[in-house]
């Protein structure tokens, strides 16, 4: 089987490339510390115009698709009060926001924040959104079918690039919480 490294001819150490990175993802990258050596997180150069997972799967292969995961930004609504999160789930998979979502957020209700908040509040782009540097405070919840992946192909915070990451530093980034069942 081919690994996602094995879809690019340029996969370099994200260290090296965090002048290519908006400001909060490249902050987070020199700033990591964890059980996952941050040298282990590859950056390779892609299209913006691929920056959708259907699209960069059917450019490189339909194999890519069980190795690559989405950020998706939720908002969880209680007594007037939204908590923004961030779901990491397969890409051949969605979030189960109305169950597994709204209740670990303890939410009455729980959707998709609108494309504005999510980029404003990250300070990544639409369709690139990743969960490496997100705000403070916010719950990262990690499908465990994420957690267990060698390397995951993810968003770069911007729509020009990819990430892969081992998905066992995916799951240790600050707010995650493994979570079975979010990804259906």
């Amino acid at each position: 089987m081919s690994t996602p490294m094995d879809a690019f001819d340029d996969v370099r150490p994200a260290v090296e490339c965090l002048d290519l990175l908006p400001a909060p993802v490249a902050a987070a990258l020199r700033d990591r510390r964890g059980n996952v050596p941050v040298e282990q997180v590859r950056y390779v150069d892609t299209d913006p115009e691929r920056a959708d997972t259907a699209v960069l799967v059917e450019h490189c292969g339909a194999w890519l698709l069980e190795q690559s995961a989405n950020c998706v930004v939720v908002a969880g609504g209680r007594g007037g009060a939204v908590t923004l999160a961030a779901c990491m789930v397969l890409a051949h998979t969605r979030a189960d926001v109305n169950g597994v979502v709204r209740r670990h957020l303890g939410a009455r209700k729980a959707s998709f924040a609108p494309a504005g908040t999510a980029t404003g509040e990250s300070g990544m782009e639409f369709g690139g959104i990743t969960p490496i540097g997100l705000p403070d405070g916010w719950p990262l919840l990690v499908d465990a079918a994420v957690a267990e992946v060698p390397h995951a192909v993810i968003g770069s915070g911007s729509r020009r690039g990819k990430l892969i990451v081992p998905g066992a530093l995916l799951a240790g980034l600050p707010g995650a919480v493994v979570l079975e069942g979010l990804g259906v």
